[in-house]
């Protein structure tokens, strides 16, 4: 009894961690859940600034089309990301599809 006392309370310290980690790389917390231990965490897309990378673009000749393509169509998208830990004890991360 004690020891499955002590691994959950090493799942719940492990799973703080990683919330922890996530909150520091601009993740908010939408629903927690510290029975089963999951949490559904978002995080906004940046805004791209198309006046700005166009004149970047013409000033390389379009070399930095591909980093402004990428910001565009990657970046500027929200995430949503599913953190547990399962019954063995191992942390996992999942997308969320909308």
């Amino acid at each position: 009894m004690k020891n499955q006392e002590l691994t959950n309370d090493e799942n719940k310290i492990k799973f703080s961690k990683i919330l922890k980690e996530k909150i520091n790389k601009g993740f908010v917390i939408e629903e927690r859940n510290d029975k089963l231990p999951f949490a559904v965490l978002s995080k906004k897309g940046i805004k791209v600034n198309h006046n700005i990378n166009f004149l970047f673009s013409c000033a390389t000749l379009g070399l930095w089309s591909i980093p402004w393509m990428y910001r565009s169509f990657i970046s500027s998208r929200e995430q949503r990301i599913l953190v547990a830990i399962d019954e063995d004890g191992n942390a996992f991360e999942d997308k969320c599809y909308n």
